[in-house]
């Protein structure tokens, strides 16, 4: 048995070689894995905390207990001050780890981050929370998604009512935000907001506080609530809703109309903006990942457009239509055997199709999430200027206002893009990867995530989900209107295009409704870059099929090719080719 003084003597002798250790690897250069890892996890895991105590109550991606929150974000211009000094502290942090010397897992983590960091940044330079809305979504409109999650408890009753009391000292940041902007320049265009004070007015017109939106998580309290506890809760929801709610949208309602529009910008362009050319570069930069400008990709959207078009004329006559292509967009768009009767068939033709996907799945995906998704009409206050469906993790919305510009041919590859295999398959496994950090698992990178939703679009003809040549026609023209973006966006923000000049080139490709094509421009004018994200993220995606499909041969597998898509969550385009093309190797050596 060694004695306790020869013991001491042993763990000090161990403790200065492994000193000794270390400093040898700091002198000849070697990194400290170990030591970077901790710096960079210990300030994103802080970052991240900090930034979810900045935007309580929101319901969005980067929120993760929401529900909790009961108070609204603060918005004002010296909280945005403080937000950015904040992050450029967090980037002066980043400059000093370098990459190379952190852990495979973290290479990745740091890639993602970083831009996600800049972003942020970024927007606060330009100051864009001075234009906090635009034709699609708006920050009024937005939040009553927050109504749609429903209440576990009385304490989350409790915090949800404290925001809706927190409403009018949110919007009246918001407005003075919209002040600042307008009087340096810095607004949606005008062109773009006619009706659009619709979605505020829907919220000051009810007749009860029990017929709003926000009363909605009240209709059906948790019974684990005492019955009295519950009258209390609806008392004072009902209360805030009258008292709070109402009246802060009936004084947005009027700095909408008497202040907002009257000056709003009468150019177009994002580069018409203050400093707006590199405005324009950021958003594209944030939206597609890519350091592209804007001529190169007009140019490879004339050169899909091109392609796509000669794919739409062969199913067209594939229908056997006899007439020329203009003729047949006429024919979609004036026959009424397209188009729903009834909010209801709409709904249950979208529910179909979903689950005929869903019987494929297994087929072309080995790991399918647990989550589940349902399907909901797209609310009323703001369907009349939003696209036709949206999804989520948990929801595909389906808008059924005006119905006779919902056409049926589209909806098989709408459902795709939406749903499962698209938004909902994709952003429940997100929801589940437990072992990413959260500031991945909760953030949503447009061009990911629209790239595969559109690629789900094209992959449905493998599974044979489209079933008439119409149904493909949609598909196909579908794919025309995001490659069309991608010169549209770049026509109007960058060319100097008109309005009229987008709605034309849109109406005149693709097989949309009069009313689509209109709430589409508007969205492209008033959302620079957005737009850019599907199409360029769809062509990477289909770009590394392809070169797994060369490189693996008989090897290739289209359920584990897709699991490796979308295993790394949302991430940049170059790291997701980064990850494709380590998949590849690994598989090549099997």
């Amino acid at each position: 048995m060694t004695q306790p003084g020869n013991a001491r003597m042993k763990r000090l002798s161990i403790a200065l070689s492994l000193v000794a250790v270390l400093v040898t690897q700091a002198h000849a250069g070697i990194p400290d894995q170990a030591g970077a890892d901790q710096r960079f996890e210990t300030l994103y895991k802080t970052e991240w905390a900090w930034r979810q105590q900045q935007f309580p109550g929101l319901d969005n991606e980067d929120r993760v207990a929401a529900d909790k929150d009961d108070r609204l974000p603060a918005v004002d211009a010296k909280a945005q001050a403080a937000r950015l000094a904040y992050w450029d502290d967090v980037l002066k942090k980043l400059a000093a780890i370098k990459p190379d010397e952190l852990s495979p897992d973290n290479q990745v983590n740091y890639a993602v981050y970083k831009p996600q960091i800049e972003n942020l940044a970024a927007g606060l330079r330009f100051r864009d929370y001075e234009m906090p809305l635009n034709s699609d979504s708006q920050f009024w409109s937005d939040l009553r998604f927050m109504a749609d999650k429903p209440l576990k408890d009385a304490a989350a009753a409790k915090a949800y009512i404290a925001r809706l009391n927190d409403v009018p000292r949110y919007f009246h940041e918001q407005i003075d935000n919209m002040r600042a902007g307008l009087k340096r320049g810095f607004s949606v265009p005008r062109a773009v907001l006619d009706g659009r004070d619709v979605s505020i007015s829907t919220f000051v017109k009810v007749e009860k506080p029990e017929d709003s939106d926000f009363y909605k998580p009240f209709r059906a309290l948790p019974a684990t609530i005492p019955a009295d506890e519950q009258a209390a809760l609806r008392a004072a929801a009902a209360q805030a809703i009258r008292a709070k709610v109402i009246p802060a949208y009936a004084k947005l309602l009027k700095f909408f109309r008497e202040e907002y529009v009257p000056r709003a910008r009468t150019t177009l362009a994002a580069e018409a903006l203050p400093d707006g050319k590199a405005f324009y570069r950021q958003q594209i930069r944030e939206y597609t990942t890519l350091d592209l400008d804007p001529d190169a990709i007009h140019e490879i959207g004339l050169k899909e457009v091109a392609r796509i078009d000669a794919e739409m004329q062969a199913t067209m006559r594939a229908t056997g239509f006899k007439g020329d292509f203009p003729a047949f967009l006429a024919f979609l768009r004036g026959d009424a055997q397209f188009y729903p009767k009834t909010a209801d068939e709409l709904l249950m033709r979208a529910s179909w199709i979903a689950k005929r996907v869903d019987a494929k799945l297994g087929q072309y995906f080995k790991t399918l999430p647990r989550g589940r998704f349902g399907i909901e009409p797209v609310p009323a206050a703001i369907a009349p200027f939003w696209t036709a469906g949206r999804g989520s993790a948990h929801t595909y919305w389906v808008n059924t206002y005006d119905l006779p510009s919902r056409p049926l041919y589209n909806l098989t590859a709408l459902t795709l893009h939406e749903s499962a295999p698209g938004h909902a398959l994709q952003g429940e496994l997100a929801e589940e990867a437990k072992a990413q950090p959260e500031f991945r698992s909760h953030s949503y990178i447009s061009a990911y995530g629209e790239g595969w939703a559109l690629y789900c679009e094209k992959l449905g003809k493998e599974m044979g989900i489209y079933q008439t040549p119409y149904d493909d026609f949609g598909r196909e023209t579908y794919e025309m209107w995001r490659a069309a973006r991608l010169v549209i966006d770049t026509g109007i923000h960058h060319k100097g295009w008109t309005r009229q000049q987008a709605i034309d080139y849109l109406a005149g490709h693709a097989a949309l409704s009069q009313h689509e094509v209109e709430t589409e421009v508007d969205r492209y004018i008033s959302w620079p870059g957005q737009a850019l994200s599907y199409k360029l993220g769809e062509l990477k995606i289909v770009e590394l099929r392809a070169r797994a499909e060369k490189a693996l041969g008989a090897k290739f597998d289209i359920g584990a090719f897709h699991d490796a898509v979308l295993e790394t969550g949302s991430v940049p385009l170059p790291v997701l080719e980064q990850h494709i093309d380590a998949y590849i190797a690994a598989q090549k050596t099997r």
